[in-house]
Parts: structure tokens; C-alpha cells; sequence
């Protein structure tokens, strides 16, 4: 009866890891990711070499909730003609 007792035990053991990886697979689908709505980059030159750029990105989540994110960046240039 060991052997036997011995094949239900490794039975019990591969039941239990594939109930466990199931369900973890299960919660990664379910909670997903933020969703990128629109994502918006622009950027400009003034007269002084002055870059300005800006970035606007819209997300939403699983649950619907949207986010609004504005980037502003101004890089002055040191080489001056």
C-alpha cells in the first residue's frame, strides 16, 4: 500500500500546483493595465534657440477611472552663434 499512498500524495501535489497557478494567472487577467488613450507631443524653437516641448497623455484604468498627465520642458541652448 506505500506505492499506492505514494501516487495519491504526488496526484495531491500536481492537483495543488495547478490549482495554484490557475488561479494566479486568473488575477493577472482580471486586474490588467492602464489603457493609453491619446498620447499628444509638440515642441518649438524661439529666436534665442530656446526648445520648448510639451507632452499631454491621457490613460484609463481597468476600473474606468481616466488620468490626464501634462509634461512641460524648456531646454535653453549655451551655444550662442
Amino acid at each position: 500500500m506505500k506505492n499506492g499512498e505514494s501516487r495519491n500524495n504526488m496526484k495531491n501535489r500536481v492537483i495543488g500546483i495547478c490549482v495554484s497557478t490557475s488561479a494566479l494567472a486568473l488575477s493577472f487577467l482580471l486586474v490588467g493595465c492602464d489603457r493609453e488613450v491619446s498620447d499628444t507631443k509638440s515642441s518649438s524653437v524661439s529666436n534665442d534657440g530656446t526648445v520648448k516641448s510639451k507632452e499631454k497623455t491621457v490613460t484609463q484604468t481597468p476600473d474606468g477611472t481616466v488620468t490626464k498627465t501634462e509634461e512641460s520642458k524648456s531646454t535653453t541652448s549655451t551655444n550662442k552663434p
